[in-house]
């Protein structure tokens, strides 16, 4: 936080109070929605490139000339990366991002050919057909097959005002995901993303934007430019950049785990970051009595810069993990030279030092080779400007950690762009300790690794406010991301009884337990973590990720129904708890077996789980089966202790393989090969009872410091005890009491109360290969995930009615509240006449009947605000004219985010959905970008009877009947269950709609 950007906001208020004044003046404030940027075009004609007069080849660089003067150019640079610049001057001088943003293009030798195909020019290499239509010029992309279609230009890319877009058909199922650190959900369909620096630091907004996105056809793109722009995923596609030139690397593979690896073969893989980075850091101002420091000069303990590490020896104290400090933040706080001795200090106490800067890096050198601090965060005030000079003030922080010392490098920034990743950890910006802003953290910093940011954060509670409940829940999942940081001193001071600052060391129990055991675990899971990091470094795949990167064919997981929970690693689901409750409902489970951390209870899935106890010190977290997780010993900092027994976590079932990565965790000696990796190899039976094999590998690879041999310890999640245990083909001794295994060198104890039964083995010190054999084990039973609530398919649903709506003006139909399509609304009339006075409603036939449990209310998305439901009623009802009590009632927020409506017991077919206020009070307006419901289907009772007015006579329902193919014709009234009325309508003849009755 700076005190300077806080200034910022209420100036950033004002002016768009002031545009609000004006645009009243006008008449148009209180109008339907803002006009989207391709509505409020220019009238100037959009210059295009004509059609193709030529195509000619240099080595694998294919230009191609056209009526208009304009030139394309198609670089082929590997089977599955190209190159399409457009210059619409004919000329390709202008490059402005150069090799900044694609620093590694060649990639040797590589085939392509071309064809005259009539219609297009075909360029083919060994994995892409590339299609260069003649009239006008156009381009599609396919796969080698010349037949499965990757992309398709459905009309010229355009240039205009300084403006270049292409446009893309959109896919019947296509998904688009990435665009950097955006703070919201990450299944962008429909939504229009501004890739554009800003420092709002707001849902919807982008902390960390990248001119990079992947679609679910597999193929991704970087637009080569420091240009900010706009993408609308919608039909068409529109990728808009603020320059006349259009300039991207295309990357296609063959699952969006490939399309990430390309991406980041040519913009960077993803930086290693040390050790003690993964641990919890602070930051925090401790030179309070600087005359120029721009905050509270009376804080107690933090006078002077070395009164830091009086909190580190509260944090060692109170047996609380944590690896580094930002002791100062610029705004006039600097901090107390001699710097080197608290540096010392700190690291006596096991923890590294950094320095957050506001004005630049002009001492680096001296605070890093002389004084020793080995971390830079990088602020707005410096740097806010964002795209190449932030990126090149990365890169200075980056050079000035690398070249005066042998660490590797670690920086923490805001404003960052594509090739970021192969940098700095960004991170989300000035955020509130809110409910609110805790549940958009959750997607904003999943989403961030689909750009390969592998190192993505948001300050533990916020920097402002906070409470204990909201700073626990927000430690609990942010331990299971790579990198996580607090930010204290700027909150209030002992808010709340127990809550003192930022530092998780002070507060009150239970609150100081709980985050004591999440940190511990995080310590414990360090080689998992650091090996998950390893992956990304390698393969652009970040440690923290979307469901779908691990579940593309799962429709669920594609979409953001699964954007409140994610994967730590390959191993881990996570589904955070942000709402102040110790409920979690909706995780999805897809496809195999997944076991509760705590019970080890397993399911099977595919399945929805509603209903999970989630009591403030438990996180909802499930493994995988087959996973095979390694944990260190319990300590407080990396390197406290020797890794003098390395643990196994393993959950047999089938055949899984991991295989560890390990080096000396500080420096870049990493980079020349000094590291070990470790395979373990596990097979058992996917059920049943039968021989669980573990197969533990010599480690391979050298670094300063591996050790020559170690113990091992293995932890089995099995059901029942084997009936044999070997090592190496030798019986080890079957101990009887868990003290007597904690106290003996080897050998092997069950316990089936642990988690619903572990296998404790200890193998003893090994330096090579060994292998563990239990003979008989029992794999843990899975259960079906129960059957509950889920998500209502919008496909079924039809309009019955909405007192309002907007057609003339603008679509502002009422049947686009529950189209699936956030980039279209309902918003009622406003462009003739006097609008309709509130309230306003909508009435929806659900096709089918349902018990809803909740309403999903997502207001407009368009940069619009007018029309955000304020007050409000909801009806479930099986008549749409006799709709009873309402199922729920309330205020809703004046804020753009999505907003979910418990509703109370109650099944009908349809919905009515009434606004009684509208939030922002603009005006008499209502508007919806969607509206979704969860819940389940809701069949007719056995004994309900239907009575049919035109004949007079009882109908009787088929046992078990449902609703689709079971309802009679003719005018239906109401029905009974052993001859009580269901409907207090009266048979009198007159037609009703269609029927879900219920008693």
């Amino acid at each position: 936080m700076t005190l300077t950007r806080f200034s910022r906001n209420p100036r950033r208020r004002c002016a768009a109070a002031l545009l609000a004044a004006a645009l009243a003046v006008a008449g148009l404030a209180a109008a339907g929605p803002m006009a989207r940027p391709a509505a409020a075009a220019s009238a100037v004609a959009a210059g295009t490139a004509g059609d193709v007069t030529g195509i000619s080849r240099s080595g694998n660089t294919y230009t191609v000339t056209t009526t208009s003067g304009a030139k394309a150019r198609v670089v082929v640079a590997r089977a599955d990366v190209f190159r399409l610049w457009l210059a619409p001057d004919g000329t390709f001088t202008d490059d402005p991002a150069g090799s900044d943003l694609a620093p590694t293009t060649d990639f040797g030798p590589v085939d392509s050919t071309t064809t005259d195909a009539g219609a297009y020019h075909r360029i083919t290499t060994g994995a892409l057909s590339i299609r260069v239509y003649k009239a006008p010029l156009r381009f599609s992309v396919h796969r080698a097959d010349d037949t499965t279609l990757v992309w398709e230009e459905s009309r010229p890319t355009s240039w205009s005002g300084g403006r270049t877009t292409q446009y893309l058909a959109r896919g019947a199922d296509e998904q688009f995901y990435g665009t950097g650190l955006r703070l919201g959900e990450w299944a962008l369909r429909g939504k229009t993303v501004p890739i554009a620096v800003d420092n709002k630091w707001r849902e919807n907004t982008n902390a960390s934007p990248a001119p990079f996105y992947m679609s679910t056809h597999n193929y991704g793109v970087m637009r080569n430019t420091w240009a900010p722009g706009s993408y609308g995923f919608n039909e068409p596609t529109t990728l808009t950049h603020d320059e006349n030139r259009f300039d991207a690397w295309y990357f296609a593979g063959d699952s969006l785990k490939g399309v990430l690896d390309a991406y980041t073969d040519v913009s960077g893989k993803p930086f290693m970051a040390p050790m003690w980075g993964f641990e919890l850091g602070n930051a925090d101002c401790f030179n309070a009595s600087n005359p120029d420091y721009q905050g509270d000069h009376n804080r107690a303990r933090h006078q002077t810069t070395p009164d830091v590490v009086g909190y580190a020896g509260d944090a060692r104290a109170a047996d609380m993990p944590s690896g580094w400090f930002l002791p100062n933040d610029g705004y006039g706080c600097g901090y107390t030279a001699p710097l080197k001795s608290t540096v010392d200090a700190l690291k006596a106490k096991g923890f590294q030092t950094g320095l957050w800067t506001s004005t630049g890096l002009g001492s680096i050198a001296d605070e890093v080779a002389a004084a020793g601090s080995r971390g830079v965060k990088t602020d707005v005030a410096w740097i806010g400007s964002g795209y190449k000079y932030a990126f090149d003030g990365v890169q200075q922080a980056v050079d000035g950690i690398e070249k005066n010392s042998d660490a590797r490098r670690y920086v923490w920034t805001v404003d960052g762009w594509a090739g970021t990743q192969r940098n700095a950890v960004v991170w989300t910006g000035d955020t509130n300790g809110t409910w609110d802003d805790m549940r958009w953290h959750v997607p904003a910093i999943t989403g961030a690794g689909l750009s390969a940011l592998n190192y993505a954060s948001g300050d533990v509670d916020g920097i402002f406010g906070g409470s204990p409940r909201t700073y626990v829940r927000d430690l609990q999942w942010k331990a299971f991301t790579p990198a996580f940081m607090t930010m204290s001193g700027w909150g209030a001071t002992g808010p709340q009884a127990g809550y003192q600052d930022k530092q998780p060391w002070r507060f009150a129990e239970p609150y100081l337990s709980v985050n004591r055991k999440y940190l511990q675990l995080k310590m414990r899971l360090m080689p998992y973590l650091y090996t998950m990091s390893r992956v990304a470094h390698e393969s652009g795949v970040p440690s923290t990720r979307a469901m779908v990167l691990e579940y593309p064919d799962d429709p669920v997981a594609r979409g953001n129904q699964t954007s409140g929970q994610f994967m730590a690693g390959d191993s881990f689901l996570v589904a955070p708890v942000v709402s102040d409750t110790t409920v979690r409902d909706g995780i999805h489970l897809p496809a195999g077996t997944w076991t509760d951390y705590w019970t080890g209870k397993t399911y099977r899935g595919p399945g929805r789980l509603d209903g999970y106890r989630a009591p403030l010190d438990t996180l909802p977290l499930f493994v995988k089966g087959g996973a095979i997780v390694p944990m260190w010993p319990q300590m407080n900092h990396t390197g406290e202790k020797p890794v003098s027994t390395l643990t196994y976590d393993i959950h047999p079932r089938g055949a899984f393989s991991f295989s560890l990565y390990e080096d000396d965790g500080r420096t870049r000696a990493h980079q020349s090969g000094a590291f070990a990796r470790q395979r373990v190899d596990v097979t058992a039976p996917t059920g049943g009872v039968g021989d669980v094999t573990v197969k533990v590998g010599a480690p391979t690879g050298d670094y300063a410091g591996k050790p020559t041999s170690r113990g091992y310890e293995l932890t089995l999640h099995v059901s029942s005890a084997p009936t044999a245990l070997t090592a190496d083909g030798s019986a080890l001794t079957r101990l009887t009491t868990k003290s007597a295994y904690d106290s003996a060198a080897t050998g092997w104890f069950f316990d089936p109360a642990d988690r619903s039964g572990v296998l404790w083995v200890k193998t003893g010190t090994k330096s090579g290969a060994f292998a563990v054999s239990a003979t008989g084990a029992g794999i843990p039973p899975a259960e079906p995930v129960p059957a509950g609530s889920a998500p209502i398919p919008q496909a079924a649903w039809s309009l019955l009615s909405a007192d309002s709506q907007e057609t003339a003006g603008e679509n502002g139909a009422a049947r686009n509240a529950f189209d699936g399509d956030p980039a279209t609304i309902w918003h009622t009339a406003w462009s003739a006449g006097t609008p309709a006075a509130l309230p306003h409603e909508i009435r929806v036939d659900l096709g089918a009947r349902y018990t809803p449990d909740s309403l999903g209310y997502l207001p407009r998305q368009d940069g619009g605000a007018n029309g955000r439901i304020g007050r409000y009623e909801v009806y479930v009802s099986d008549s749409p004219t006799d709709w009873g009590p309402p199922v729920a009632t309330g205020t809703l927020a004046d804020t753009p985010g999505a907003k979910t409506i418990p509703l109370s017991a109650g099944a009908g077919r349809y919905l009515r959905v009434r606004a009684l206020t509208e939030a922002g009070a603009r005006g008499p307006w209502t508007s919806a970008a969607e509206l979704t419901l969860t819940g389940r289907a809701s069949p007719l009772p056995d004994n309900a009877t239907l009575v049919n007015a035109a004949s007079a006579s009882c109908v009787d329902l088929p046992h078990g009947a449902t609703t689709p193919g079971t309802e009679p014709t003719g005018p239906q009234i109401w029905a009974t269950v052993d001859g009580t009325p269901l409907t207090r309508a009266a048979c009198t003849g007159a037609p009703a709609q269609r029927w879900t009755l219920t008693p």
